[in-house]
């Protein structure tokens, strides 16, 4: 079956790929492990060189490239220039500090002299082929995020994207082959989803990583350890967002709305869950609500343009479904909660606020993969720790707060990944990007992101 690309604003298919056939699948598994060979022995300032071109690159066809990433998954055309710049400064970041991150540990000879040691160290070695399975939301993110450190660890990568961005694949793909890279280091895989488990068994696979959904990550999970392979999972979230009585309400209101919003709301990290102290409830929520309903929907080429489709009809059905359920369990729909008007042709869904939100709503376990956000009343600090926790995510966590006592209660009970005071929740690549509980193990970006992938090798001389 042909890999199509639809444009999630018209419903209009834009382009057709036929999936590789099995020859052309081993073609590019034998590519990539004959690369592999000679790639993994070349200097780490030779692979810099590779990567800043590839970041050169990236700046230089920025607008084409955002094109494409709005064309095929609908985000607005200033998100996708902000995420091709983001991913060039990752490039670089890694550039620059790839070395230092894998450098040589060297142990106190007194700590190894009674093992008969003369010396030993610690060298982080490539280990081949990894297999990256990404998602669509943020197409050249998700995957850059993967792909700089791999290049510079002197691994090789294999991308199988989501089968709605096709076009984003190949371009990235382009990408790395005009950066001079040579071919095999980076190679994109049009293949379906059933044929994922093939090429992690496949024993010129050494590892690999997934950001997406947790029945795929499962999937992923099972296969890898049957094959005694290694695996790194970030598989979304239901972050909360607490706001508490000292925290900065117009900054507060301002950033909650951005967070929810965000790539239309389709973000891992945004905030989907707002726990608000009582003291300042009826605030916040009014001011959210307010701002939420006066955010503009409509093409995500116009540049005035806030919130765009949603990537697929499935997924806005999915998220008008988790609405309904919780509008029949008796939440409060303060604004939204259908699609626009006006917009029929394409998969479009109002920016939404729920209140009221119960236990027996699917909405209070189910993560909500856009525009809609949910508003709980906490009584006091401890409720509010409980509601963040109250989920089987734990992904990151934004908590707004001035009071140091209660910054530290957080760093110490929340159940995430990240969290972050008084400002936007992210991902950078000098910190460590992943969570806890369903959200996956492992981590992306910084040193922890970069070691994942490296065999981690002890060198003991007598």
């Amino acid at each position: 079956m042909p890999i199509a690309s639809v444009n999630p604003a018209t419903g209009e298919t834009l382009q057709t790929f036929e999936a590789l056939d099995a020859a052309g699948l081993e073609q590019r598994l034998a590519r990539a492990e004959e690369t592999f060979r000679t790639y993994r022995t070349t200097s780490f300032a030779a692979r810099a060189a590779l990567l800043r071109r590839a970041a050169d690159l990236l700046d230089e066809d920025r607008e084409p490239i955002a094109r494409i990433m709005t064309e095929e998954m609908g985000k607005p055309l200033t998100a996708a220039r902000a995420e091709a710049a983001k991913c060039a400064k990752a490039m670089r970041w890694y550039a620059e500090n790839a070395e230092a991150l894998l450098a040589d540990e060297h142990p106190d000879p007194a700590d190894v002299a009674d093992a008969g040691a003369a010396r030993a160290y610690v060298r982080y070695r490539p280990i081949g082929a990894v297999l990256a399975v990404m998602p669509w939301n943020f197409p050249f993110w998700q995957v850059v995020r993967f792909a700089a450190p791999a290049l510079m660890a002197g691994n090789v990568g294999l991308l199988k994207h989501a089968s709605n961005v096709p076009r984003t694949a190949v371009a990235l793909e382009e990408l790395f082959l005009r950066a001079g890279f040579p071919e095999g280091c980076f190679q994109t895989l049009l293949i379906g989803s059933g044929a994922v488990e093939g090429v992690i068994r496949d024993p010129r696979v050494a590892a690999v990583t997934l950001t997406g959904s947790e029945p795929a990550g499962r999937a992923v999970a099972a296969t890898a350890a049957d094959v005694v392979k290694k695996a790194v999972l970030e598989l979304g979230g239901s972050d909360p967002f607490v706001v508490l009585p000292s925290a900065d309400l117009d900054a507060a209101v301002a950033t909650a709305v951005k967070a929810r919003a965000q790539n239309n709301g389709q973000s891992c990290i945004a905030a989907k869950r707002f726990i608000v102290h009582t003291d300042v409830y009826d605030r916040f929520t009014a001011a959210f609500t307010e701002a939420m309903r006066a955010l503009r929907v409509g093409d995500p080429m116009d540049e005035a343009t806030e919130i765009g489709p949603l990537a697929s009809w499935q997924g806005r059905d999915e998220l008008a479904e988790l609405v309904e359920d919780a509008r029949a369990h008796g939440a409060g729909v303060e604004c939204g909660g259908r699609r626009p008007k006006g917009l029929d042709d394409g998969w479009f869904y109002e920016p939404t606020v729920l209140t009221g939100i119960t236990p027996a709503m699917r909405i209070h376990q189910e993560e909500t993969f856009g525009p809609v956000a949910t508003v709980y009343r906490a009584a006091g600090l401890d409720e509010a720790v409980a509601l963040a926790n109250d989920t089987p995510f734990g992904l990151s966590s934004n908590v707004w707060t001035e009071d140091p006592a209660e910054q530290e209660r957080f760093v110490r009970d929340i159940q995430a990944g990240g969290v972050f005071f008084n400002g936007m929740t992210a991902s950078h690549p000098a910190l460590p990007f992943g969570g806890v509980k369903r959200s996956g193990f492992g981590r992306e970006l910084s040193g922890h992101g970069i070691r994942e992938f490296c065999n981690v090798t002890t060198v003991w001389v007598a």
